[in-house]
């Protein structure tokens, strides 16, 4: 496959829960090294889309392709065997698990251990140090003996995007990343999507309501409403749009954020 060819795509991505088009023969490619946010009103769809990608729904038609390869009929596991990692809007991870064992685990399930990964994961050494790595990548290596269940929830969406990073993606989907974290825990967040981006060998999905991170990260920006895609293209085009302005910012001036 090209440079140039879609590392993701859909075309004509589609589901129906009765007469209800819940998302609508949406088709987008996405390439390499770019970062692409998803901006609508609530009951847009975006979060629904991001369930069709990443196999947690399946489409009533309409195809998910990686790579070329299509994943349409693959379970959510298959598809992120195959590059697709997802960060959840809730987080879901092992509460009755420490942090590092968390990481531990994701780690072992990158290198294939098969049944006996969790034996594996303890007794290497090199999944060990990769696991607290990047513990240490998501400023949590002081909550490494901590159980899940006793972390704060900014902590725990840190430890989210940690477990996202041990699967080594080919794609990085962050649906709202920064979702109830303190002012001061959000930067870490979003430094290291910019830091994944700035490498320029990942697509970056992005679901996001607060505009100064849509502008500060964003190299495109996709606008559904009402399960359909309804603006694609740069963030200022898309920004200026008085369609956008008007029906998702709710003003004539893209300063609110996009629910």
């Amino acid at each position: 496959m090209s440079f140039d060819s879609p590392v993701l795509e859909t075309r004509n991505l589609s589901i129906h829960f009765g007469g209800h088009k819940a998302v609508n023969d949406v088709s987008c490619q996405f390439h390499q090294g770019t970062l692409t946010t998803i901006v609508g009103p609530n009951g847009a769809g975006k979060t629904t889309w991001f369930n069709l990608l990443s196999g947690q729904l399946r489409a009533t038609h309409g195809q998910v392709l990686l790579q070329g390869e299509d994943l349409t009929s693959l379970s959510a596991a298959a598809r992120a065997d195959r590059g697709l990692g997802r960060a959840f809007q809730l987080t879901n991870l092992f509460p009755g698990l420490t942090a590092l064992e968390n990481v531990r685990l994701a780690v072992a399930s990158r290198h294939h251990t098969g049944h006996v990964f969790w034996q594996m994961s303890s007794r290497r050494r090199d999944i060990a140090d990769r696991a607290f790595e990047l513990l240490q990548t998501v400023s949590m290596a002081h909550r490494a003996d901590s159980l899940v269940a006793n972390l704060p929830h900014g902590d725990q969406r840190k430890l989210e995007v940690a477990l996202l990073l041990a699967l080594e993606p080919r794609v990085f989907m962050f649906d709202e990343p920064t979702a109830g974290m303190s002012v001061d825990e959000v930067p870490v967040i979003l430094e290291l999507i910019a830091e994944i981006k700035a490498r320029q060998d990942k697509v970056i999905l992005l679901v996001e309501h607060k505009m100064d991170v849509v502008r500060s990260l964003s190299d495109r920006i996709v606008v559904l409403h009402n399960g359909e895609l309804v603006a694609d293209g740069e963030p200022a085009e898309v920004m200026a749009s008085p369609l956008v302005q008007e029906a998702y910012l709710g003003s004539t001036e893209p300063t609110q954020g996009v629910a």
